[in-house]
Parts: structure tokens; C-alpha cells; sequence
């Protein structure tokens, strides 16, 4: 894989993954219909899957297990739009109208949290 990280600079799309019940089916689909590569990313008792191009050389985003603290995630792709302060963030999604699908909560260095906008529609906030 490349060393090219995900954007982390505050306002751009960080990453984006799907979260589903059987993540090594939906990796399987997404390496026939896309041509994608999984790299598995150990959770401790089971793997989740970092998908990469074609290539091998670039992550594109994330297939993962709704098991343990990713039970709540809904199934679908999410964009994480990077924030520079998280708190300051959700406290400002509940004021105006929107509503917290799960978290805040650590997330390897930073932390993340899963919101539902005023129009329904669900993305992530992550601080890295």
C-alpha cells in the first residue's frame, strides 16, 4: 500500500467506509464489481478490510463489521469530513437540529462521532 494518508486537514473528507454484517461478502463484491484489493485490518477477534485500487497503491476506504462498537453504524456508504474540534462540532449539530447517531469515541488517535443533518441524511465527524 502507498503512503498516501487520507486528507486529515479540517473541512475535507477524510475517509469513507461501509459498515455491514458480512464485511467479507460485501469486500468480495466490491473486489469483482470494482476491481478493488482488501488488505485486512485486525479488530482484535476478527478482521475488518482497508480497500485499495486496482494497483495495490492506494487506499480508497473501508469495509467493516457492524459488530461491538460498530453495531449502531448504519449500513451505507459514509464520508468522515475531518473537524479540528469535535466537541465544538456536535454541540453545534445538536443546536441546529441535527442529532448524534452514535458517539463521540476514540478512534485510533482522534476521535469520531456519527451525525443525522436536519434533511436525515447520516456522515461522520472526525477529529484527528
Amino acid at each position: 500500500m502507498s503512503d498516501d494518508a487520507p486528507d486529515q486537514r479540517p473541512g475535507r473528507i477524510g475517509w469513507q467506509d461501509l459498515t455491514v454484517g458480512d464485511a467479507e461478502q460485501v469486500r468480495d463484491f466490491y473486489s469483482a464489481v470494482a476491481g478493488w484489493q482488501s488488505q485486512p485490518l485486525s479488530m482484535g477477534d476478527y478482521d475488518d478490510y482497508v480497500m485499495l485500487t486496482p494497483d495495490g497503491e492506494s487506499a480508497v476506504g473501508g469495509v467493516c463489521h457492524a459488530r461491538g462498537v460498530n453495531a449502531n453504524i448504519p449500513p451505507m456508504w459514509m464520508i468522515y469530513i475531518n473537524v479540528e474540534d469535535l466537541d465544538s462540532s456536535v454541540e453545534r449539530v445538536t443546536e441546529l437540529g441535527g442529532e448524534i447517531v452514535d458517539g463521540p469515541r476514540a478512534m485510533g488517535e482522534g476521535r469520531f462521532c456519527v451525525i443525522r443533518d436536519p434533511a436525515g441524511a447520516v456522515c461522520g465527524l472526525i477529529e484527528a
